[in-house]
């Protein structure tokens, strides 16, 4: 942004360049991309699937201390994806919101109503030179008994908050979305298995290779256990064998 009409306007958190946009927030989205991560979710007719490539970034790590998958309630878990640092940071803040919320009215604090909190917080900081957006974007996933459906929602460094049936997150995001569209169109009631399903053959598709247990994360919350969880690598190698079978 160092030339034209555009120059020195990505200098400053809160300045509008002429053509109306705030180049710092389009940075911090593309900071969610740096690890070439793609993330995806998927909402099912009674439970909500989340996933992604598990990368450790030095062979001396434990592997499973690196992981992008938290819960932030009982019932209420999440799926980052971007800076692992500004990761925690953004968890840390979705779990203290939660914990003051139960607090205060005595309940756990709803999918969506988090997600509403972390985007109203996210939007604070476009306003502000005081802190930079964090460059990352949350997947949100829980079961609402009071409704009695599965929630799906996505937050991003900009504070657009949106509850989806399918979407995609990260460096693939735009293929991502293609496949998941035409899964969509077609079918949306899916059971957890065919879920997990859409979601694994998603990430083959747009990263042209076929996983391991120990190379993808996977999250799963369902109307029977409405507790949000990570699938352990034996469940992960189960569904990744008969999806093979299948094929």
């Amino acid at each position: 942004m160092a030339s034209g009409s555009s120059a020195g306007f990505d200098r400053h958190i809160t300045i509008f360049s002429p053509e109306g946009r705030l180049y710092q927030i389009e940075y911090a989205f593309k900071a969610i991309n740096i690890d070439g991560l793609t993330s995806i979710g998927v909402r099912g007719a009674d439970c909500v699937v989340l996933g992604t490539q598990r990368k450790v970034p030095d062979k001396l790590i434990v592997a499973d201390s690196v992981s992008r998958l938290f819960n932030l309630t009982d019932k209420v878990g999440c799926l980052m994806t971007g800076l692992l640092a500004d990761c925690r940071s953004q968890v840390r803040r979705a779990q203290f919101e939660a914990a003051k919320f139960k607090n205060r009215n005595g309940y756990e604090m709803p999918c969506d109503v988090l997600a509403q909190r972390m985007a109203d917080l996210a939007q604070v900081n476009t306003q502000s030179a005081g802190m930079r957006p964090l460059g990352c974007s949350m997947l949100y996933a829980g079961y609402d008994e009071e409704l009695q459906q599965p929630m799906l929602f996505k937050t991003d460094p900009s504070g657009f908050v949106a509850g989806y049936r399918a979407c995609g997150v990260g460096a693939k995001q735009m293929e991502a979305k293609n496949y998941l569209e035409k899964k969509v169109k077609k079918k949306s009631d899916y059971s957890l298995d065919e879920a997990i399903e859409i979601v694994v053959n998603c990430l083959s598709h747009v990263h042209s290779m076929d996983f391991k247990p120990s190379e993808i994360e996977i999250g799963v919350v369902t109307r029977d256990s409405p507790r949000f969880r990570a699938l352990t690598e034996p469940e992960i190698e189960h569904h990744l064998t008969r999806i093979a079978e299948k094929d």
